[in-house]
């Protein structure tokens, strides 16, 4: 995609996240951005400077995805690209062009069973206030993708980008450690029933 990316003198988004004018340039300009959000094809049309978090939030609606520090530190935006953790609030939307995004509205399965993920921060009490927990899950997520079997130090390596003020992270350790034995187990399931409907 052909794209001319605008910054403003300031470099300073707007507080809605909408689109600025730049004094010497005039009206920034648009791009269109075609991707794949929660498994769902999505077409928008925003401004070059707008950030993923932004366009997830005021254009798609999906506000799940929290801003914390706009600056990439506490970890509260993240969301997954092509599997991938990243900071939305650093990302640019134009960039995701042609790509998946997961947020956490897209953890559950489509028949609203939650992640493991999702159940273990449930079992293990995981959150308080919940702002940073978007970000926890979906890192979490990807994480025991990668490391199917942590040990308790993984699991806190794993979380150590991402910044809690309610728990103390004892909870969210042991969320970790619960996910990863809840999605051994799907697997297990899943690979049991392979194995029957392969002996039809």
């Amino acid at each position: 995609m052909s794209q001319h990316i605008a910054f403003s003198d300031t470099g300073e988004q707007p507080s809605d996240g909408r689109a600025g004018v730049d004094e010497a340039s005039g009206p920034e300009q648009h791009v269109t951005v075609r991707l794949r959000v929660n498994g769902l094809a999505r077409e928008i049309d925003v401004p070059s400077r707008r950030l993923l978090s932004d366009a997830l939030r005021h254009d798609l609606r999906l506000t799940g995805t929290h801003v914390g520090c706009e600056h990439g530190v506490c970890g509260a935006c993240t969301v997954l690209l092509d599997g991938v953790p990243v900071r939305s609030c650093l990302t640019l939307a134009a960039s995701v062009d042609g790509h998946e995004v997961t947020t956490v509205e897209g953890l559950a399965r489509a028949d609203g069973t939650l992640h493991p993920v999702q159940q273990a921060f449930h079992e293990c009490h995981g959150l308080q206030c919940g702002f940073c927990t978007p970000g926890f899950l979906t890192t979490i997520a990807a994480f025991i993708e990668e490391n199917p079997d942590p040990s308790e130090d993984d699991a806190l390596e794993a979380v150590s980008g991402n910044l809690c003020r309610c728990t103390g992270y004892q909870n969210i350790k042991a969320a970790v450690l619960r996910a990863a034995e809840l999605s051994r187990g799907d697997q297990t399931r899943k690979a049991g029933t392979d194995d029957a409907e392969a002996k039809q």
